[in-house]
């Protein structure tokens, strides 16, 4: 049976505990929706902090400066390892201990992209950092992930030792930015339907739903 494609473009950053927790949500809403439509699911770059250094920053002391104090902080963490639970996954801030500028990050999701492996390195990227509490701002880090994930390692490093993607890179979040994305996640179906934030399963399942059945289908040639 010919089936409705439907497009779907994530923006999000490897290090926003709701872009993980949409991720699942998404994915779970797209295996209920398998049997209507078919998928097509990219990951489309957003900094949360471009401005960090290199180097990362003290998760812990990162964030509850971010969030208004240490008692405040334990509130957020504490809620958001909750609701990940719920989704299957198994946050654990006491083992991330660097908050990283995530940009090397997004130039190995753009690489992957090329041999359509955006999905997995970006959920390897992501499973590394929330459950594993590995420190993506170190090269061989980076390294060990993405070739886990399926890529080459001299590709790999040979990508991390210039600033091949980088352009681009920047361009997508420039594009982002001038959509008027200014949170994540945040899913563009189709190029013209937008989903804000980590919706619940069934508001995918619905939203998706009524697009798709709104979408012709493509002439088999």
């Amino acid at each position: 049976m010919n089936k409705v494609k439907l497009r779907i473009d994530v923006v999000s950053d490897v290090v926003c505990p709701w872009c993980y927790i949409g991720k699942r949500r998404l994915e779970k809403a797209i295996g209920q929706l398998s049997s209507q439509f078919d998928f097509d699911v990219e990951y489309q770059p957003f900094e949360l902090n471009p401005e960090m250094s290199k180097k990362g920053r003290n998760q812990k002391e990162y964030l509850t400066a971010k969030f208004g104090g240490e008692e405040r902080y334990h509130q957020i963490t504490d809620h958001v390892t909750r609701i990940a639970a719920e989704e299957g996954l198994k946050f654990d801030f006491k083992r991330e201990i660097i908050s990283p500028n995530t940009r090397e990050a997004h130039r190995l999701v753009w690489l992957a992209k090329q041999e359509g492996k955006s999905v997995a390195v970006n959920e390897a990227l992501m499973k590394a950092y929330f459950e594993d509490g590995v420190d993506l701002s170190k090269k061989e880090n980076l390294v060990s992930i993405a070739v886990k994930a399926g890529l080459d390692e001299k590709r790999v490093n040979t990508l991390l030792d210039s600033e091949e993607g980088l352009t681009e890179v920047l361009y997508a979040e420039q594009l982002n930015h001038q959509r008027g994305i200014s949170g994540v996640p945040f899913f563009i179906i189709n190029n013209q339907f937008g989903i804000s934030g980590a919706q619940p399963t069934e508001i995918f399942v619905k939203a998706l739903t009524q697009i798709g059945t709104n979408v012709e289908l493509e002439p088999n040639v």
